[in-house]
């Protein structure tokens, strides 16, 4: 399975990989961004909105530390400058990852592409408000997953396909050839 194979025109060529780029990020991000405001001008804080009953909610929560509220007992400037400075060590890591991979590999460049555009979705919130709004909320029962956005979403999606990647060129030496 290859997603977006480029034109042989564009083998190796900066101008496709800055233009998947910046198509992921400005998406990805722009989404991420949308909807959370959407979320904070529409739904009082911890206002839960039943949107199929037993299974999903809109929600509207705040949370200062990382996945499953990690940290989140932490002092709020503490974890707002360490979440600020880890997420951009790490967009700077896939930042760099994603300029060496060779556009042979299009998994690879799709899952470094939406990585980065959930972390920097985060990164924004971090930066105005020293934390993430988060808004999905699915549950059976009981039984509720931890509350995300789509920034989280898309870090999923990018580490499951970097995981496929991996698994589907395991073979291969280097994939990050400088280009």
């Amino acid at each position: 399975m290859k997603l977006a194979t480029p034109n042989p025109q564009f083998e190796n060529s900066f101008s496709y990989k800055l233009l998947l780029l910046g198509i992921i990020l400005v998406l990805g991000v722009g989404l991420d961004q949308l909807t959370k405001y959407w979320v904070a001008r529409t739904i009082l804080v911890h206002t839960v909105i039943p949107v199929i009953p037993g299974f999903f909610n809109l929600v509207h929560v705040y949370n200062r530390g990382a996945a499953f509220g990690l940290f989140a007992s932490w002092s709020p400037e503490y974890v707002r400058y360490f979440f600020i400075v880890t997420n951009l060590t790490i967009a700077l890591v896939l930042g760099n990852l994603y300029w060496r991979t060779s556009v042979r590999y299009p998994l690879f460049l799709w899952s470094y592409s939406l990585l980065l555009s959930g972390a920097l979705g985060n990164l924004v919130d971090r930066i105005r408000f020293g934390e993430v709004l988060d808004f999905l909320d699915f549950y059976a029962g009981r039984h509720h997953w931890p509350a995300f956005n789509v920034a989280d979403s898309l870090i999923c999606i990018g580490a499951g396909l970097l995981i496929l990647a991996m698994w589907r060129f395991e073979g291969e030496t280097d994939v990050s050839q400088p280009v």
